[in-house]
């Protein structure tokens, strides 16, 4: 039994250094977003800033490792055993919950996970100790320190809702002062547009990176005996002073004589400044933990005491943490930095929720998401009554957007936003975090920077009518994530907690085994949903602006939609023959798949459309006959697949013999048929298709066939409603998928011309 405390440290010890990898994943997010959202410098140049600043921030952590000793729960009152447990606890839940978050690509906060595991644990601990003790429910408040965790609620809805609303009226404002034209505006904006970012920044290193270390209580005689927090908090407004007139003056000199880009500077030390605070602050999150462990078991074992009676009051004490622990930490969170695609997965959603441009968007929009655009709506008309016509026209003047024209294959380099709003998300994501430090309020980094990049998001108008539904509905998921984050992390470390506390010996292991376990099925499973997102059966968008240059463009296409339709009709009837519900449920998730990304390119016929020039009219015809086409089929397969599903999955009667014998020839002739065309179109043998065509009686007949059997059967023999209407909708279905798919190669075979060589785009460039 002596031993399994040993094991605990070194298994904790494991999970530090996974927790650091899946931490760093998730509050990335943070201080890339703006950096990498403006395109202000290369992601080489930000990779490496955000690294240097992870790196000093974590050397300077030591002074932030108290919440895991004592901010949550009063060790004192805990014996050494049980203390392992509550640790214990809290690593295996939060490694998982971190973990399942980045998975999915949510941002969540790695500060308010901690909180509430140790919350969680050490609750049902407590409870365990009060029902073995004989006590009462009043006796918790004993054990927890309730103002703190009273606090960090607060601090939740504070962080958002204040966030929100500064992040939005900065930006309103410093894009009504600089427009988006404001590379051209006066020098002396820029300077004090410059001075007053980085003078809020560097405030911000000073307060959020500073104070908490192990120097910062310090005396200097430089200070004048005082230590580092007592200066700063004497000295607070002449710093801000002193700071603003020597930012603005150098910023004038850099932006007059160096001919510098000033906001490019302001997003450089940002993002530099958000990367220390993250690692001297959020360090603790991930190591502060395992760093509590190690102390406790080092008193533990000096005392020559049984675990079950060595009170736990040491840990209340300050211990400064060690520096090459720190260090080392600092680089794992560097090298995850660099490495991690799960990183690239969460910044992704925070810049697609926040993108000026047109964006695939994530979220389906709920009713709360209506609602809040239609207030929004009714704020925006009310306020045009109420001011005069002449300040609307000038405001809107202001926010207009620049029109940039680029060759649709370059549409993507586009930044997401300007440099203006990335300076402005660093600027007051740094102003209110070290506010909040200041006046020793808990408000989470992730929240900060996350909700101040969507207040300036709708300030700056990125949310307009085409995408707010769905950008709302992306917040509203990201806070009901929060809120998750903390319900789950309190009920799954209480779980945990009462389950080691059963049996420790037996249960430790199961559980670490569990929780490793889950994070390699997770790691396997996002790889291959990384490598599906690449997989080249995807449908790709057209580009060529003559009908010729599309015919061939498409014809991948075609070739992928018949390949994958011809699976799915294949395994539609296979799970009817088989009763096999799991191949009928993933039929229904791949055809669901198909019809989504021909939605995505039935979407991207506005902008098919707006490229083209005069002469070009008919490829656009031919492009939206193509996928209406290729919809139709898609209904069709969608149909198919879903009554199958749903006849199994409701146990209904199996169909006969002779209707899966039919079932099975119809299917034979299809996929026949299906074969042929993919080899046409994949070949670009487009001459083939007359042969096709020629051909398609005999399919159409063999369904009539099997339509007139069903029906004779069922005057005679027939006894199941669901099995005939399951049977007859499976047929017609199968014609109009036919049709659809006839009506798509008399398509192609009017309207191909081999005596013409269709258009490249980088020849129709030239052209032009």
């Amino acid at each position: 039994m002596e031993n399994i405390y040993l094991y605990m440290i070194i298994a904790l010890a494991i999970l530090a250094i996974a927790d650091l990898v899946v931490g760093v994943s998730n509050d990335a997010v943070n201080f890339l977003n703006s950096a990498i959202g403006s395109k202000a410098i290369s992601f080489k140049t930000i990779m490496i800033v955000a690294s240097l600043g992870v790196a000093v921030g974590a050397i300077f952590s030591s002074g932030m490792m108290e919440v895991a000793r004592k901010g949550i729960f009063n060790p004192g009152e805990f014996m050494f055993n049980e203390i392992m447990i509550i640790f214990m606890a809290v690593m295996i839940t939060d490694i998982l919950l971190l973990d399942f978050f980045n998975t999915i690509g949510l941002p969540t906060s790695t500060t308010v996970s901690i909180v509430f595991e140790l919350l969680g644990a050490s609750v049902a601990m407590a409870l365990i100790k009060i029902g073995h003790d004989g006590g009462t429910f009043v006796d918790l408040l004993n054990y927890i320190n309730t103002s703190k965790a009273a606090q960090i609620i607060f601090g939740i809805l504070l962080s958002v809702v204040i966030a929100f609303s500064v992040g939005a009226l900065v930006q309103w404002v410093s894009r009504l002062l600089l427009s988006y034209n404001f590379e051209k505006k006066a020098k002396w904006i820029s300077a004090l547009f410059g001075g007053f970012a980085l003078t809020s920044i560097t405030y911000f290193i000073f307060i959020k990176g500073l104070k908490g270390t192990s120097y910062a209580s310090e005396s200097f005689s430089i200070l004048g005996g005082e230590t580092m927090n007592q200066f700063l908090e004497h000295y607070a407004a002449s710093i801000i002073a002193v700071s603003f007139i020597i930012w603005s003056l150098l910023s004038f000199l850099l932006v007059s004589l160096l001919k510098l880009n000033i906001y490019r500077i302001i997003i450089i030390v940002g993002t530099f400044a958000l990367a220390l605070a993250f690692a001297g602050n959020d360090l603790v999150n991930f190591i502060g933990v395992p760093m509590a462990a190690f102390s406790a078991f080092e008193q533990w074992s000096a005392s020559g005491m049984p675990a079950t009676e060595f009170p736990m009051g040491v840990l209340a004490e300050k211990v400064t943490a060690n520096n090459w622990l720190l260090f080392a930490a600092g680089m794992i969170m560097v090298l995850t930095l660099w490495f991690s695609t799960k990183a690239k997965n969460v910044v992704k959603t925070s810049l697609d929720l926040s993108s000026q441009g047109e964006t695939k968007e994530r979220f389906q929009p709920n009713f709360l998401s209506r609602g809040f655009v239609r207030v929004a709506v009714g704020m925006s008309q009310m306020s045009s009554y109420i001011l005069p016509e002449t300040w609307q026209t000038k405001i809107e003047k202001q926010f207009e957007a620049p029109v940039i024209k680029l060759p649709r294959d370059k549409v993507h380099e586009l930044p997401a936003f300007d440099m203006v709003r990335a300076a402005v998300n660093l600027m007051v994501a740094a102003v209110l975090i070290s506010l909040a430090t200041s006046y020793k309020l808990p408000l989470s980094t992730t929240y900060v920077t996350f909700m101040v990049a969507m207040g300036t998001s709708l300030a700056d108008r990125a949310w307009g009518a085409e995408s707010a539904v769905y950008r709302v509905a992306g917040v509203l998921n990201v806070i009901g994530g929060w809120f998750f984050t903390a319900l789950s992390a309190f009920v799954a470390a209480a779980l945990v907690a009462y389950l080691l506390n059963l049996n420790l010996e037996v249960m430790f292991p199961i559980l670490l085994v569990a929780a490793f376990g889950l994070l390699i099925r997770n790691y396997i499973s996002h790889n291959k949903k990384s490598k599906e997102v690449k997989e080249e059966d995807s449908l790709t968008k057209a580009e060529s602006s003559s009908v010729q240059g599309v015919i061939h463009e498409s014809a991948k296409n075609i070739a992928n939609v018949v390949k994958r339709g011809n699976r799915i009709y294949t395994n539609a009837i296979k799970g009817l023959a088989k009763q096999d519900l799991a191949l009928l449920k993933k039929n229904k998730k791949q055809v669901v798949k198909l019809s989504n990304e021909i939605d995505e390119l039935r979407d991207n016929i506005f902008y098919f459309i707006k490229n083209l020039d005069e002469s070009s009219v008919g490829a656009s015809n031919f492009y939206i006959n193509v996928l209406g086409y290729l919809q139709d089929m898609a209904q069709s397969l969608e149909y198919i697949s879903k009554v199958s599903h749903k006849h199994i999955n409701n146990n209904h009667k199996k169909l006969k013999f002779n209707q899966i014998k039919e079932l099975k020839q119809v299917d034979n002739k299809v996929e026949v048929l299906f074969d042929d065309i993919k080899e046409a179109f994949d070949s670009e043998s487009f001459e083939k298709i007359g042969a096709i065509l020629d051909d398609k009686t005999e399919v159409y007949n063999l369904v009539k066939q099997k339509i007139q059997a069903q029906v004779a059967r069922t005057r005679s023999e027939e006894s199941s409603p669901k099995n005939t209407t399951l049977y007859f909708g499976l047929l017609l279905e199968t014609k109009d998928l036919l049709n659809a798919t006839m009506n798509l190669l008399e398509e192609y075979h009017g309207a191909h011309d081999s005596s013409i060589k269709p258009a490249v785009l980088g020849e129709e460039n030239q052209k032009h």
